[in-house]
């Protein structure tokens, strides 16, 4: 679900030391993320945007590419030139067969 302007990665591009930053809801995150990646709701970002690397590439990552994407417009609005959306989302990547973990001590799932 990619949105027309904003740049985006697939899965298999995404590189093993980009800054994953998933912007999903507690409960999204604790059924099942990408390991290593970075937590934050889409609703925090505007206040923690000091919080975010500039140095590195960041790919943005929902459930299915449309709440990344409105934050990948965001940060681009706000001088940020490193970000991508994750084209798919977390379905794409577990559909791809990528790593998922999850906080709640049950099998990791996207939901």
């Amino acid at each position: 679900m990619n949105r027309p302007g904003v740049p985006a990665v697939s899965v298999t591009e995404v590189d093993a030391d980009a800054y994953l930053l998933d912007v999903r809801e507690p409960d999204e995150w604790a059924a099942g993320h990408a390991p290593g990646a970075h937590h934050l709701p889409m609703m925090e970002v505007p206040a923690r945007l000091a919080d975010l690397p500039t140095d590195q590439d960041v790919v943005v990552v929902c459930r299915s590419g449309g709440r990344s994407g409105q934050v990948v417009s965001y940060l681009l609005g706000n001088g940020w030139d490193n970000v991508r959306n994750l084209d798919g989302g977390m379905q794409e990547w577990a559909a791809a067969g990528r790593p998922l973990e999850s906080e709640n001590g049950q099998p990791a799932r996207v939901i």
